[in-house]
């Protein structure tokens, strides 16, 4: 392996198990959230363990989606942005940008006395027994597809074509065998572990809020991903570090930074915001790393969306959660 590859892989695996010991010594038993879709209140111990278990599967889809392109050819996501200077400045303005949206949606969601605008909508994942309003979804899908899908892509079109952006499959065959693995294996997996978010809900909700679900996650998550986090930061993370591992890592850092803001978060005390962040990293990191990781060996960001973003988790275990919202 590479001298920088073995520091980038140093750097994770260090950063990884500082933030498991942090939160162990931080939350050793209950942790500070609303969390009521889970079977057991959120704990320390709870979320390390199921930290690990993400790991492990991530591992095991991260070498099916290797095994189904190691024949391809490397689609050199770095050299499809410009040379160090312009993707370095690139880089610090998209960052920035991206930190002041965040305090837009902060603000925004505060003024409109809705829950903060992050990259989910309250009660993602984990529920939520604060009421969230039809409005208040509507708004948050609408504020992160203008804020991170429509006006990056009118100022980066106009500069880059879609294949500069991994906007545009390379092997629309082999991009979409590996789609429908991955998305079977999630599934599957999505499945056995949260198969109960259909529970209590008939025939005809499902017909009517998986759609739903579908469209309003597209706008307010997976669009924003595929843009702003797999389209335009992680060829620049690529060109920067010159690092594969190093790109996975800041992908899943930014990924998992765009959710700091979640509906679920706490912040009125510092230990309350430290965990708030050591939670989202244990929960986001990873899964922020696997979709880079499939950009990175299809040149494709696409690909991410529909084999592990759209489908599973969000309409498999969200469509429980868009129901009572719109009371379908």
């Amino acid at each position: 392996m590479p001298r920088r590859e073995q520091g980038w892989l140093a750097v994770a695996v260090t950063g990884w198990i500082a933030v498991n010991v942090a939160v162990l010594l931080l939350a050793p038993s209950h942790a500070p959230f609303d969390w009521p879709a889970q079977h057991d209140p959120p704990s320390g111990p709870g979320q390390v363990i199921a930290a690990q278990l993400t790991l492990v599967e991530l591992l095991l889809l991260g070498l099916v989606a290797y095994a189904l392109t190691r024949r391809r050819p490397d689609p050199a996501i770095a050299e499809r942005v410009p040379p160090r200077p312009t993707a370095h400045r690139e880089t610090w303005l998209l960052v920035a940008y991206g930190i002041l949206a965040q305090l837009g949606g902060l603000l925004l969601g505060r003024a409109l006395d809705w829950h903060p605008i992050g990259f989910h909508l309250a009660g993602t994942l984990v529920g939520t027994t604060d009421p969230v309003r039809p409005a208040e979804a509507i708004g948050w899908a609408g504020y992160n597809s203008l804020v991170y899908t429509l006006l990056p892509s009118l100022w980066f079109r106009r500069r880059y074509t879609a294949h500069q952006l991994c906007l545009r499959s390379a092997d629309r065959r082999g991009d979409t065998m590996l789609i429908v693995v991955v998305l079977v294996l999630e599934s599957l997996a999505q499945w056995a572990t949260l198969g109960h978010a259909f529970a209590g809900l008939t025939a005809g909700q499902i017909a009517l809020g998986a759609p739903l679900t579908l469209l309003l996650y597209l706008a307010g998550t997976v669009l924003p991903t595929v843009i702003f986090v797999q389209g335009l930061l992680v060829p620049r993370y690529a060109r920067l570090t010159g690092s594969t591992t190093g790109t996975l890592v800041l992908g899943g850092l930014t990924y998992a930074a765009l959710h700091v803001f979640e509906g679920w978060g706490r912040w009125g005390s510092p230990r309350e915001f430290v965990l708030t962040v050591l939670f989202v990293l244990l929960i986001y990191a990873l899964p922020g790393a696997f979709k880079t990781w499939l950009t990175a060996r299809t040149g494709n960001a696409w690909v991410h969306a529909w084999a592990y973003h759209a489908v599973a988790p969000h309409t498999m275990h969200d469509t429980g959660l868009v129901v009572r919202i719109f009371r379908l």
